[in-house]
């Protein structure tokens, strides 16, 4: 069958993308991890020796930074539905992020590697399979906003980072304002890694509010 115009398009722009020769050069799983990377860079949410949480984990370019920025002495904890290979001082649980089942299980890791389920950082990286219909796939996108909210108030400590991707579109605003109230301070970042075009902005939420 032959392929679309988007898709030879999109096919023609990955090759000449400076983001995927650089990841492929420096061994990283996707051109991802170049959005972290400088996340990380100005905002220094990654440090030594911290447990991180990744949600929507593969092909797992974020895990492997976080790994990288937390060293030996931290702990990575990956969750996705597709399978990811394995990487050092990353914990990976395969399993669906909606599914409760799933969430229990993940907390069950959580509580057996590190004898408590709070952790530092939760990055989230999640987005839907997307229909192309775009009022569908902005709702799918802050449903899982929703549920990793839901996750990272649940499991972070006091003073814990929340990074999370989001769409603009419907609900984009109603859900800042439903995170706000949690942070001490939620900002926006557009990296340069992230394409031009790309309706999709990381929210860093810093400074988690209550807890234990």
């Amino acid at each position: 069958m032959p392929k679309s115009k988007s898709s030879r398009r999109w096919l023609e722009e990955h090759a000449r993308d400076i983001y995927v020769k650089k990841a492929a050069k420096a061994g990283y799983l996707a051109r991802a991890a170049y959005k972290l990377l400088e996340i990380q860079e100005k905002d220094r949410i990654l440090t030594r020796g911290m447990s991180v949480v990744d949600l929507g984990a593969a092909p797992g370019s974020w895990s492997q930074v976080a790994s990288e920025c937390v060293a030996e002495s931290g702990m990575v904890f990956a969750l996705d539905i597709l399978p990811m290979k394995e990487l050092p001082g990353v914990y990976f649980l395969q399993g669906d992020f909606t599914e409760a089942e799933v969430i229990e299980a993940f907390l069950a890791l959580l509580q057996e590697t590190l004898s408590q389920d709070k952790v530092d950082v939760v990055l989230s990286d999640m987005a839907p399979n997307l229909s192309g219909i775009k009022t569908v796939d902005q709702l799918s996108m802050v449903y899982l906003l929703e549920l990793a909210l839901e996750m990272a108030i649940t499991i972070l400590k006091p003073g814990g980072t929340f990074l999370a991707k989001a769409f603009h579109g419907k609900g984009y605003d109603t859900y800042l304002s439903t995170l706000r109230p949690y942070f001490n301070k939620v900002l926006i970042r557009k990296p340069n890694a992230s394409r031009a075009r790309s309706r999709e902005v990381y929210l860093l939420a810093k400074g988690v509010k209550g807890g234990e």
